[in-house]
């Protein structure tokens, strides 16, 4: 069995191929042990399961993926770190893909789970190309700074809860289930990190685009009314209070408070 990566061994990688991270791609990868076992754990992940790593950066989390029997299919943007990860996961059965999440089919990889430790400035615009892209994967896993993971889950009503936190719960139940120790990475960041789970449930029965439409209307414009946040939708504000009115969301209120629900109706009553 390979062993988990310190500190001292992904250094000794890097350096023997004289490769520095680079900042803007948020580099900095797990090297606890109960770290890597927790987001295995959370992830639900069992033997013989196909699992999604996105982001394998020297193969950290990988490893703990297949302690945990998993057939695991790992993207990494990073060419550079493709030899480290050649190294590191010999004699595995994980198959390194290099591509950038982003411009890949996710979907086509059909896995049971998505796992990902995710740097803050891609980490929801990853979660929801993974949820909107990948209907076999029946949990998200992320662990990502902790105030995008609290955004990612944040409920109606909170100063946090925004069209990304609308959008993944379109998809499932996401909680924060872990915060993370700064300490637990190398190099080490200069910020914590969470852990976020997202359960995946059957998609309202809404048109997505529709859906989506309407959410990016509301929040477009946080401090005004979802009246006049969604007068872009309807033409006018008049319209827009009109609909509002039908499936009894209240005009006057700032797009915060709506819960899921309400944008569903929102959203019926627009595909309509």
């Amino acid at each position: 069995m390979n062993e988990l990566l310190g500190a001292r061994r992904i250094r000794e990688l890097l350096d023997r191929r004289g490769i520095n991270l680079t900042r803007s791609l948020g580099q900095n990868f797990v090297i606890d042990p109960n770290t890597i076992r927790k987001m295995v754990q959370v992830a639900g992940v069992e033997p013989g399961d196909k699992v999604l790593e996105i982001g394998a950066g020297a193969g950290s989390l990988t490893l703990g993926l297949i302690e945990a029997g998993a057939e695991v299919t790992a993207l990494e943007i990073d060419a550079r770190l493709l030899p480290i990860l050649d190294e590191v996961l010999s004699g595995t059965s994980a198959d390194i893909v290099h591509a950038d999440a982003l411009r890949v089919d996710l979907g086509s990889f059909e896995p049971a789970a998505v796992v990902a430790n995710l740097p803050y400035n891609v980490a929801a615009t990853v979660v929801l190309e993974a949820l909107e892209t990948c209907p076999t994967a029946r949990t998200l896993t992320v662990m990502t700074q902790r105030e995008v993971a609290e955004r990612l889950a944040a409920e109606p009503g909170s100063r946090i809860y925004g069209k990304t936190s609308v959008m993944v719960a379109f998809y499932g139940a996401a909680t924060v289930v872990a915060k993370v120790s700064r300490n637990a990475f190398f190099p080490v960041p200069n910020v914590d990190s969470s852990i976020v789970r997202i359960s995946r449930r059957a998609i309202p029965d809404v048109n997505p685009q529709v859906f989506k439409r309407v959410v990016k209307a509301a929040f477009a414009q946080r401090r005004k009314s979802v009246r006049n946040g969604l007068a872009v939708v309807f033409g006018s504000a008049a319209r827009a209070e009109e609909c509002l009115r039908s499936v009894d969301v209240d005009p006057a209120a700032r797009p915060e408070s709506l819960s899921l629900d309400d944008m569903v109706r929102i959203a019926s009553a627009t595909d309509g």
